[in-house]
């Protein structure tokens, strides 16, 4: 069943915000809530992640009927690569190197930001493209 493509827009939208202040403060707290974020996502699906949840409990009931839908298997694939970055983030945070931190959480954060502010989500268009890598000729 497809979904409203307006969810996992406002999902990186809140997102950006937490990598962001994770990047800021370089706080490995915010950056473990937004780890646990992408995982619920990779595994449930984007409509049972926590900003699924607030997007279908708060937010869509006030907008309009939705207009566009999508299939739910590429967003939840960028999740499943969010959580990648964010982990690696997250041991860079806590473990070191701090150089790892800061970039692997940057990267999650520009594609977050690239999905949010223009609509653009890098991990689809990488699920897109294995898909297409490796279909099966008919």
């Amino acid at each position: 069943m497809d979904i409203d493509a307006r969810g996992p827009r406002f999902a990186a939208a809140v997102t950006t915000v937490v990598l962001a202040a994770a990047l800021i403060t370089q706080n490995p707290w915010i950056l473990a809530l937004q780890t646990l974020a992408f995982a619920l996502g990779a595994a449930g699906g984007v409509t049972r992640s926590p900003y699924g949840w607030v997007f279908r409990t708060a937010v869509r009931p006030r907008l309009g009927p939705p207009t566009e839908f999508e299939s739910p298997e590429p967003p939840r694939f960028a999740q499943a690569v969010g959580l990648v970055f964010a982990g690696l983030g997250l041991v860079g945070f806590t473990l070191g190197p701090a150089w790892l931190g800061l970039a692997a959480t940057g990267a999650a954060l520009a594609a977050a930001f690239l999905n949010a502010a223009f609509g653009y989500c890098l991990g689809c268009e990488m699920f897109l493209l294995i898909r297409r890598l490796t279909a099966r000729p008919e």
